[in-house]
């Protein structure tokens, strides 16, 4: 009897386990052809995402292209201490977060404000025209938006014409390093303020209506019903982007930067990716600069983790 009741018990641990695979087992089958429509999309990443993270090694290897990844020589934690102890350190560290938290304040919040002036416009026609303007900048290349940036800052551009009427004289915003990030910020807000702000909308759309008949029941004027209605119904969106933000705080794209800056404004525009950019490619220094964006990617993660974990402890809301 004994041996009777332990085989019992063996048998029904076993069980949520066999039911468990029987469950798996089944639903691929039944949807045997959308797991083969997600093949490719599994291959992608693990091709050209997952495939080439052995390329981190270089940052601990003397890396040279003829010995390749593995025969190049190991050195360490040499890179990084090198990297460390330079004296551009803190400067890439304090123009990196700088650039982000100027983000954060003015251009994160821009698509926010806009859909809420969208949503609220009645005229069907206008709202789609002010859309369409809006959306345009998005589509025109990084390299044309810097070289209309470059015409229009020019000593004879249209911005320096437009402060002579006043009796300004001309500013060389491009020479001068307090002006690259107020120029890198507002254009970075002009191209992207459209575009953002399609999320946004398409969040308020599924906000219930009934909440707003209910806000107008109690008196709520055009005002309450945005800031008690509106805003908390995109709320959740709002948290997640906001995360991913500053998830990516140290990770400042480079190509504008790169397009825009110059020895002169190194100061308060030179940041982590555009200094990986002169060492990795321009000076080949590949091992070096692999373990300054391996070091920027973990601190990348560090604080999705910190926003992530911040965020579900002060709301309900959070990316994981």
């Amino acid at each position: 009897m004994p041996e009777y009741n332990q085989s019992l018990v063996k048998a029904t641990a076993r069980t949520p386990v066999a039911n468990k695979r029987t469950i798996i087992r089944k639903d691929l089958i039944r949807n045997r052809y959308i797991y083969l429509m997600l093949l490719p999309v599994i291959a992608y990443y693990a091709l050209f995402h997952y495939g080439p993270m052995y390329g981190l090694l270089i940052a601990f290897k003397d890396y040279g292209i003829a010995d390749g990844v593995w025969k190049s020589p190991w050195v360490g934690f040499d890179h990084f201490q090198q990297f460390f102890g330079n004296h551009f350190f803190w400067r890439l560290i304090r123009n990196t977060l700088m650039i982000n938290l100027l983000e954060l304040i003015f251009a994160f919040p821009a698509p926010i404000i806009l859909a809420l002036l969208l949503n609220e416009l009645r005229s069907i026609l206008f709202k789609r025209v002010v859309q369409t303007i809006s959306y345009l900048p998005h589509f025109i290349s990084i390299v044309v938006v810097v070289g209309m940036i470059v015409d229009f800052v020019a000593r004879d551009g249209l911005v320096n014409n437009l402060l002579g009427w006043f009796g300004i004289q001309p500013i060389a915003f491009l020479q001068e390093p307090n002006w690259f990030r107020p120029l890198y910020i507002s254009s970075g807000i002009w191209q992207g303020i459209g575009w953002g702000s399609i999320i946004y909308l398409a969040a308020m759309s599924t906000i219930d209506p009934t909440l707003y008949d209910a806000a107008r029941i109690d008196g709520a004027n055009r005002w309450k019903q945005t800031l008690h209605v509106t805003i908390p119904g995109i709320m959740p969106t709002i948290v997640i982007l906001l995360i991913l933000s500053i998830g990516s705080m140290l990770s400042v794209g480079s190509e504008k930067i790169i397009l825009m800056y110059n020895p002169l404004t190194y100061e308060t525009a030179d940041v982590i990716s555009t200094y990986v950019y002169r060492k990795g490619i321009l000076g080949a220094d590949f091992g070096y600069s692999a373990a300054v964006g391996l070091f920027n990617s973990v601190i990348s993660f560090i604080l999705l983790t910190l926003a992530n974990t911040m965020s579900k402890r002060v709301s309900e809301h959070r990316l994981w």
